[in-house]
């Protein structure tokens, strides 16, 4: 038998197939799978099993891919307003990060009205979708707990921002059993408040008991035991953080807010408010600020604003004014001028 030189093609395999060229799987140039009713090899029959879809016949595998991992050429008209091709993003606030899907009520997805069967039917399905959220006790309880960290949030007119917050603490007490012997509200209304503390969004203690489901000690046993066994890093309250609240609180005009606020600053840096309750610093500065504007507040109102004594609001006056002779300062209405200049 003769050698087969450079120039000479070597004989065809007649075992072959002689069809044209197939896909025998992803083809990650097009982004293209096979679906196919019969072999493209033998015509044999096709068996899809564990994601694979191979022929009977012959054992020709078409289809091994079960997700379609290629970026598909996108494009919409120049005029449409929404272009966005996926779903909302990945939320603390729900227990499922926002992946579960809700069935609506009376209209489907183009708005337009169900009849009374298809609502009986979505009714059923609801609740069936409803068990079937669950996958266990833990994760019911996040979903209670987060319902709970929604509404405290609304009740405290607070951003969505401390809401996932307050969600990922929770998550993380629940990673490290924190909640075992302890409420579910106690536990919530700990992490909003310690969501509160991280963020520049000053509520006190007393604020969110006041729309908890548990006492204030409640509410500080659920905040001390995050802040002890998670190491949270929580950031001290300043005083001047209060002015605005309490200011809105007692309907102040916006030059008295601004000139308690630079009475605050001086107050803070001269060291007087070192151990003392932020709340009350910031009602004393108020209660000077008021007096120098000749404004009818008295300091039952501050104090009530402040969640504390008057007293205490008579204390810290007096603190700055001591501070105002110890450095001669000017605190009447036409010093306002020259602190605002």
């Amino acid at each position: 038998m003769p050698l087969r030189g450079a120039g000479q093609a070597s004989p065809r395999n007649t075992n072959m197939t002689s069809r044209e060229i197939y896909d025998c799987g992803f083809d990650e140039d097009d982004g293209k799978t096979i679906a196919a009713t019969e072999c493209p090899d033998c015509e044999g029959t096709l068996e899809t099993d564990g994601g694979e879809t191979a022929c009977t016949e012959c054992g020709l595998i078409l289809d091994e891919y079960r997700l379609d991992h290629a970026a598909r050429p996108f494009s919409r008209p120049s005029n449409e307003q929404n272009r966005k091709r996926t779903g909302p993003r990945l939320t603390q606030a729900r227990h499922d990060r926002g992946l579960s899907s809700e069935i609506g009520f009376k209209r489907d997805a183009k708005g337009n009205s169900l009849s009374n069967r298809k609502q009986r039917q979505l009714g059923r399905l609801r609740r069936e979708h409803n068990r079937a959220r669950w996958r266990s006790k833990a994760e019911r309880n996040l979903g209670l707990a987060c319902t709970e960290i929604a509404r405290l949030t609304s009740a405290l007119e607070l951003p969505r921002s401390v809401r996932e917050e307050a969600s990922k603490l929770y998550r993380e007490a629940q990673a490290a059993d924190l909640i075992q012997g302890r409420s579910i509200e106690s536990i919530a209304a700990g992490a909003t408040y310690a969501a509160c503390r991280r963020s520049k969004h000053t509520r006190t203690l007393t604020d969110v008991a006041e729309v908890a489901r548990c006492s204030d000690q409640q509410v500080w046993n659920g905040y001390s035991t995050l802040n002890r066994e998670l190491q949270m890093a929580v950031r001290p309250l300043f005083p001047v953080e209060f002015i605005p609240t309490l200011a809105s609180a007692l309907d102040l005009a916006s030059e008295i807010e601004f000139y308690a606020r630079k009475l605050t600053e001086v107050a803070t840096e001269a060291g007087i408010t070192t151990g003392c309750n932020p709340a009350g610093v910031a009602g004393g500065c108020l209660a000077v600020t008021v007096d120098a504007f000749d404004e009818p507040i008295t300091q039952q109102a501050i104090a009530d604003a402040a969640d504390v004594t008057p007293a205490t609001i008579r204390s810290q006056r007096n603190a700055i004014w001591d501070l105002e002779r110890t450095n001669d300062i000017d605190l009447s209405t036409s010093a306002s001028s020259a602190v605002v200049e």
